[in-house]
């Protein structure tokens, strides 16, 4: 679909479109990746191969007190990480997203692998925070830095804002966007399940390897593009 084209479609149906352009491969791929992902964290999680360093506190995690309501924003990320791959429009966009995010997935363990870490004890009864009980048994508050919670938000957020804008989707809903990427952020901390050097650390780990994959999108859609005077010559 040339840019006329999808001009003359309303952003809207091109989403719906999009999401269900290879459906199944889509939810099948995303599942497979999501468990892969969670065995090797959780191994390395619970089996660090290297002392653990435990990482420092800044004036940010002082002022940035503890918030169970955040919850919500924090388990938001599974949600809001699935978005990019249903907005693939053909399957080999999605299989190089697949690559790309893998990629900065596998980065992420290598830190942990190489370098354990952890976040201070928060003065917390866990037990009587709703839902938190069971988040510290599944992630507790190690393999901290980068945070790979904010790292893929932020990658998302960059990979959903070039999607978003692709369809010709409203400003407005590209600021939304940002918002949700920047509450994930947010609640990495107000969780206690990341102190604010893990955050910095996720993000730009983050921004780069989508600011990397992206650049080599365009390249290769650049390479990949008919010259006009080729198209008119066998046109006429």
């Amino acid at each position: 679909m040339n840019t006329s084209s999808r001009q003359s479609v309303p952003w809207q149906l091109q989403i719906l479109t999009r999401i269900k352009s290879h459906f199944f491969l889509k939810t099948f791929g995303i599942t497979i990746f999501m468990t892969a992902f969670f065995t090797g964290y959780i191994y390395l999680l619970k089996n660090p191969v290297f002392p653990v360093t435990m990482m420092p506190l800044t004036l940010l995690d002082s002022a940035v007190g503890f918030k169970p309501e955040a919850l919500f924003l924090y388990v938001s990320l599974w949600l809001y990480v699935s978005l990019p791959p249903a907005l693939q429009a053909t399957r080999r966009e999605l299989i190089y997203y697949g690559w790309t995010v893998g990629g900065l997935c596998v980065a992420g363990l290598g830190f942990f692998l190489f370098w354990p870490t952890a976040v201070p004890a928060a003065n917390i009864d866990w037990e009587q925070s709703y839902g938190f009980s069971i988040l510290k048994g599944v992630d507790a508050a190690g393999n901290a830095c980068p945070s790979l919670h904010v790292a893929t938000a932020v990658f998302s957020a960059v990979w959903l804002n070039r999607l978003l804008l692709e369809v010709g989707a409203p400003r407005v809903v590209r600021v939304l966007n940002w918002i949700w990427c920047a509450g994930i952020a947010y609640s990495t901390l107000a969780t206690k399940q990341h102190v604010a050097v893990d955050m910095v650390a996720g993000a730009l780990l983050g921004m780069f390897a989508a600011s990397l994959s992206l650049t080599r999108t365009s390249l290769a859609t650049r390479q990949n593009r008919v010259p006009v005077e080729v198209v008119r010559r066998q046109e006429s």
